[in-house]
């Protein structure tokens, strides 16, 4: 194989039939910042091995893969990699719920300095699976869509709501709603066909559905700023030559910091994009309705706690004593 040096930067020649591609998904479509991200991922890893390394997407749960079934489809090699929202993978480590927990990080600098704490473990885990992490995307803090307002504690016992994980199902059962964890794909259909009136997720997620057309209300509960974690097979990884694994993770390096940058405008365009389409949104969300939602948030976070590596707990406990 050929090399070309311009500058610092490697570009790789390689014949078409030493060529590899990766096939990579998200249960999110191209415009949510999953997708953004994997998008970004597919160019500039094309463009630095001339090539060599091509990343096949597929958006919007076009495999039929949720991110709680991610690990797995990698694994049995259906994928070799994937952008994930961490929630749901906490079935396979705990680790993965931390960024997750309710009302723990509330600023975005507050996020990226957990998630840069909790990134070793993230690490750890992915590596039990014999995955590779390539970045972390930072999403916008979570809300609450709902067919009607959400003004007081009394309205949240009338919603039967969608929600990311195991943690935010129990939150939302503690103050008197009916709550399901879900794909998005799923809770989409469910809301269509009435028995769902509400759900948890960003207004990227929420913007990048047209939510809007169903759930007209929008809460600034503030309740996460989440995480989805870009992956690949290790073995497909050291597959490559090192001089190519380094131009990967260069890469990867790059689209972590492209994507930190997007949230520096996304709420506001996400919001501006909501507000056209008719979108009422209540921000601050009613005091009393935080207070509640805030109240039901320390069993799941205690439990989370019991499970956890210590490790992760004490990145927890810090992020609370921040506050």
């Amino acid at each position: 194989m050929a090399a070309l040096l311009i500058g610092s930067t490697v570009f790789f020649s390689a014949p078409a039939s030493a060529q590899v591609a990766w096939q990579m998904a998200t249960e999110y479509p191209r415009s949510n910042i999953s997708g953004v991200g994997l998008a970004k991922f597919a160019e500039l890893v094309s463009a630095r091995t001339n090539g060599y390394v091509t990343v096949r997407n597929a958006f919007d749960n076009e495999l039929k893969i949720s991110s709680g079934e991610m690990l797995r489809a990698a694994q049995e090699g259906r994928i070799a990699g994937g952008d994930a929202f961490a929630g749901p993978l906490e079935a396979s480590d705990p680790v993965f719920g931390l960024p997750s927990l309710p009302f723990v990080v509330q600023s975005i600098e507050a996020a990226r300095s957990i998630n840069a704490r909790a990134r070793p473990l993230y690490e750890k885990a992915l590596a039990a699976h014999g995955l590779k992490l390539l970045y972390v995307t930072i999403w916008p803090s979570t809300g609450l869509w709902s067919v009607q307002p959400i003004s007081t504690p009394a309205d949240l016992r009338s919603i039967a709501a969608r929600t990311y994980d195991y943690n935010s199902a129990e939150v939302m059962r503690a103050v008197g709603a009916t709550a399901e964890y879900l794909p998005f794909n799923e809770a989409i259909a469910k809301v269509r066909s009435h028995e769902l009136n509400a759900i948890l997720t960003s207004g990227d997620g929420g913007a990048g559905r047209k939510l809007w057309q169903d759930l007209p209300h929008f809460t600034a509960i503030n309740y996460a700023i989440p995480i989805s974690i870009a992956f690949v097979r290790t073995d497909a990884f050291e597959a490559l030559p090192e001089s190519v694994q380094r131009q990967v993770m260069q890469v990867a390096a790059e689209t972590e910091q492209s994507q930190f940058q997007l949230l520096a405008n996304r709420t506001a365009e996400n919001y501006a994009r909501m507000r056209a389409n008719g979108v009422e949104i209540a921000e601050p969300a009613p005091a009393p309705v935080l207070a509640a939602l805030k109240q039901g948030a320390s069993a799941p976070i205690a439990m989370w706690k019991a499970k956890a590596p210590p490790e992760a707990v004490a990145i927890v406990e810090r992020a609370l004593q921040q506050q």
